[in-house]
């Protein structure tokens, strides 16, 4: 082996480097050495006790759902309310992502439930990021918008690229479900025939995989949407399911599959009962509360989720702020699931 000390190549060709897999890595290597990984498809150096890897890229697979949104409050016998909106779901690949670089991830929490005082929706839910793609929060559900009419409800709404919410509201009103957006499906309606009648029946939230059920006037209010379902993490799993509309009679409407809630019990004159909020890093939409004669909050949507799988020839490192954690349950793959925060990752 030839030893060469400050040498200039004055040529407009190439430099042949060294070209092995990860097993024929030297022995016992010193600071400096360099070589092609063929293994991990890199350049690397050997630098302070260990090979680092430079110019070379990855494809990441990627799930991305935002948070749900929150569902509508409830307040007196006819005041129920909507089912919030799944946050957006968006499944793909982001091809060759520079090794060393920093990539932003956000996960969303989940929308707060309605207070139950008129016109005051659920909050929509937070987003969700990895890269340059963003999973909208799911929308808020609505509630009696407290006119004096008393006929008066509150169209669902729509948030960017997320499902929408259910229609809510009391009396006549017939209120639709906000649109769905690019990743998600609209909310159902709500109807009524008369104020004080215990006649409301509201929307569920739209669903990731399908649009909120309607609510049919004196009966349990719409279902929320079902969501959709991923088996990134090596099983199939719905999430995104939208929540389900409250209402004053009938039983409580189900949440949406993939994590929505279900809505309050509904208790006709008496009492009242808060919806049940979305499932945890789902992106499900909260449930909306029934009517009765209590003031009464819906259900808080469920938080966002981000998960990444790389070739398990490489890794992932997340700054401080984010909460992840890694299965190898898929042959071949790391898979790293974040379930809270804001930050970067870098891959390497």
């Amino acid at each position: 082996m030839a030893t060469l000390k400050n040498t200039t190549i004055n040529d407009t060709g190439f430099l042949q480097a060294p070209n092995g897999t990860t097993a024929q890595r030297p022995a016992s290597p010193v600071v400096g050495m360099l070589r092609y990984n063929s293994t991990t498809s890199s350049m690397e150096v050997y630098i302070n006790g260990t090979w680092n890897s430079f110019g070379g890229s990855v494809n990441v697979d990627y799930l991305i759902v935002g948070a749900g949104g929150g569902g509508g409050g409830g307040f007196n016998r006819d005041a129920a309310g909507g089912g919030g909106g799944a946050g957006a779901y968006i499944e793909g690949t982001s091809n060759g992502l520079l090794l060393g670089a920093s990539y932003t991830v956000t996960v969303g929490a989940g929308g707060g439930g309605g207070s139950g005082s008129p016109g005051v929706r659920g909050g929509n839910g937070n987003n969700s990021v990895f890269n340059d793609v963003t999973a909208n929060g799911g929308a808020g559900g609505g509630t009696y918008s407290g006119d004096s009419a008393f006929n008066n409800g509150m169209n669902g709404t729509s948030n960017g690229n997320a499902s929408g919410s259910g229609g809510a509201g009391a009396g006549t009103a017939t209120n639709p479900g906000g649109a769905g957006g690019a990743y998600g499906s609209a909310g159902g309606s709500h109807t009524g025939t008369g104020q004080s009648n215990l006649s409301t029946s509201c929307g569920g939230g739209g669903g990731a995989g399908g649009a909120g059920g309607n609510g049919v006037a004196n009966t349990t209010g719409g279902a929320g949407g079902v969501g959709k379902s991923s088996s990134i993490t090596g099983s199939s799993v719905f999430r995104a399911g939208g929540g389900g509309g409250g209402s004053s009679q009938g039983s409580a409407a189900a949440g949406g599959n993939g994590g929505g809630g279900s809505a309050g019990t509904p208790t006709g004159y008496n009492g009242g009962n808060n919806g049940n909020a979305g499932s945890a890093n789902t992106g499900g939409g909260g449930g909306g509360a029934s009517s009765g004669d209590a003031t009464v909050s819906g259900g808080a949507g469920g938080s966002g989720v981000v998960i990444l799988k790389i070739p398990n020839a490489r890794t992932a490192s997340f700054s401080a702020g984010l909460t992840s954690s890694l299965s190898t349950a898929v042959s071949g793959y790391n898979i790293y699931t974040v379930t809270a925060g804001t930050g970067t990752v870098t891959f390497s």
